[in-house]
């Protein structure tokens, strides 16, 4: 296997892992996310810190996407790729920002003996309201951005196949404008429309993932051979 083939795989399989991490762990992480009064009951740490464990997991593999693909895409755009590459990495922090407050609510309520209810969930409500803010800027706004510029030097680059690069250049400006709007008060972030807005990127995510494993770049892209020109006229 080429070292080519070999990034691609691995990119592909980071994007896989960060799917199948993330989603699940949103999930686990309710009791805190849902319950104002968490801090004050017996808790549910066990899942909570299983879901944390799935959330470092995808700060790894958001961040190895943009790692494993930078020495491929900057032959065809050295300042996009590394936008790429550092807006994966600022992305990954965001997600793991939210990780911690997560973290110090379930410490919170372990070493909350004797302290004022009231406080506690004051306190509750802060970090949760960082998890919120940093899940939107992180998975929406910073995901939308990341996925244009990739999508983007997809589809002048021809490593995968164009449908793909242009689901990406579809969703990417859509998932950005929903966590405008989000952001701006117009809906819930966890909403119908919210979903709706996310499915364009999720599926150029997959698509792109299982592009990379099974197929790997398209041969003279990777290799980055030259257009053919036409033979100049003789005489």
């Amino acid at each position: 296997m080429s070292s080519t083939r070999r990034t691609a795989t691995t990119a592909g399989v980071f994007f896989l892992v960060a799917a199948a991490a993330s989603i699940p762990a949103l999930g686990l992480f309710q009791p805190v996310l849902g319950d104002a009064e968490y801090v004050l009951g017996a808790g549910s740490d066990g899942r909570v810190l299983l879901g944390a464990l799935l959330e470092i997991v995808t700060v790894v593999a958001v961040v190895g996407t943009g790692v494993a693909l930078y020495p491929v895409v900057r032959r065809e755009n050295h300042t996009a790729a590394l936008g790429y590459a550092l807006g994966r990495l600022m992305e990954g922090a965001l997600i793991a920002l939210g990780l911690v407050a997560v973290l110090a609510v379930v410490s919170l309520r372990q070493d909350a003996g004797g302290s004022d209810d009231g406080a506690l969930v004051v306190v509750q409500e802060a970090l949760v309201a960082v998890k919120d803010w940093t899940f939107l800027l992180g998975p929406n706004v910073a995901l939308g951005v990341n996925t244009l510029l990739l999508a983007g030097l997809m589809y002048r680059s021809g490593l995968v196949s164009r449908w793909i690069a242009v689901l990406g250049l579809v969703g990417g400006p859509l998932i950005l404008a929903s966590g405008i709007a989000v952001l701006l008060g117009a809906y819930e972030q966890v909403s119908v429309v919210g979903t709706l807005a996310a499915l364009p990127v999720f599926a150029w995510e997959m698509s792109l993932a299982v592009h990379l494993v099974v197929r790997g770049f398209r041969p003279t892209a990777a290799l980055g051979a030259p257009p053919v020109r036409p033979a100049a006229p003789v005489g």
